[in-house]
């Protein structure tokens, strides 16, 4: 019971979208779906769903091709949202159930249920076009997975979001893991990729440059970090001894600790030896894999909400619309 991306590629024209991707993700988890503006994420999501077909490559759902599966079989929030802004929340909820063949008193007490959940239970007789943006994204969310689709395929879910229902949003993400649904969603946040997803895959210029779990993943770069905090290790200067120690560079000063890289060979501890040798009063010592956000820079080559032009013949722009992918 496993969603397969098979070597999937895409052309538009000159363009090309997507150039052999390949991932997988399993019933019962949360995969993240990673990569720069223009990377190829929605194109990828779209091939899944079969709103678009690939040029080459396969996907399947338990062993059958996407194009054979019943559309019920998936959930999908775009990144644009799709709602009728005319239609009260409750019409609109029950519309889009209706389309796969819900009953009508079966989703009322759906929609209840999350509009309660969701902490906007006296919204449901209210046009679409009054809700703020935030609460927009959850009724789209609700909308999503109002038929109990078997795979949830998200584009950029917390986006518009503030800290609050942003936290609402993880805790339907974890109901539905606990329901045994495939969940894959892309997003810039990368604190919210550690903390949700067992598993990932990187896209760059239509290509997968890294996949496998976070843990993995983040070993695999080849070194820890170290957050020091000690009484002499405070300023800019005197820090010289930091860098002698072999394997030990220096990759950030904050404002009370500094954030090291240890090389993999290199025993973390040594570090802690070094200022305990020199006499500091050490307060932190914090030993952990590298942020995510530092294996998608190595990686890629720049922020995650950097956009980048991808696969163009000379003198071409990425048209947003031709391609309609982020």
């Amino acid at each position: 019971m496993t969603l397969v991306v098979d070597t999937v590629v895409k052309r538009f024209g000159e363009i090309v979208a997507l150039d052999g991707v390949s991932f997988s993700a399993e019933p019962g988890r949360i995969f993240g779906l990673l990569g720069a503006n223009g990377a190829g994420k929605t194109t990828c999501m779209r091939i899944v769903l079969d709103i678009l077909r690939a040029d080459s490559g396969a996907v399947t759902w338990q062993g059958r091709t996407n194009t054979e599966v019943p559309r019920r079989t998936w959930g999908y929030l775009p990144e644009e949202r799709g709602l009728y802004l005319q239609m009260t929340v409750m019409e609109v909820l029950r519309f889009f159930a209706a389309l796969y063949g819900v009953p009508g008193r079966e989703a009322t007490t759906d929609v209840e249920d999350w509009l309660e959940r969701f902490r906007i239970p006296d919204y449901r007789d209210r046009k679409v076009q009054e809700l703020s943006k935030g609460n927009q994204q959850k009724i789209q969310f609700i909308a999503a997975i109002l038929h109990d689709p078997d795979v949830l395929i998200m584009d950029e879910p917390f986006s518009g979001l503030d800290p609050v229902n942003v936290q609402l949003l993880k805790e339907a993400f974890l109901e539905m893991r606990r329901r045994g649904k495939a969940l894959i969603f892309s997003t810039h946040q990368m604190e919210t990729v550690e903390e949700l997803c067992e598993s990932i895959v990187i896209i760059d210029q239509g290509r997968v440059v890294v996949a496998g779990h976070v843990r993995d993943v983040k070993r695999a770069m080849g070194r820890q970090v170290v957050r020091l905090a000690a009484d002499g290790v405070n300023g800019t200067d005197g820090l010289e001894w930091v860098e002698q120690v072999p394997g030990v560079t220096l990759t950030r000063r904050g404002e009370d600790y500094l954030e090291l890289h240890v090389r993999t060979g290199t025993d973390p501890a040594s570090l802690l030896q070094a200022a305990l040798e020199r006499g500091e009063r050490v307060t932190r010592f914090e030993i952990t894999d590298p942020s995510l956000e530092e294996v998608f820079i190595e990686h890629v080559g720049r922020p995650a909400e950097v956009a980048e032009e991808r696969h163009l013949a000379p003198g071409q722009t990425r048209d947003r619309g031709a391609e309609g992918v982020t």
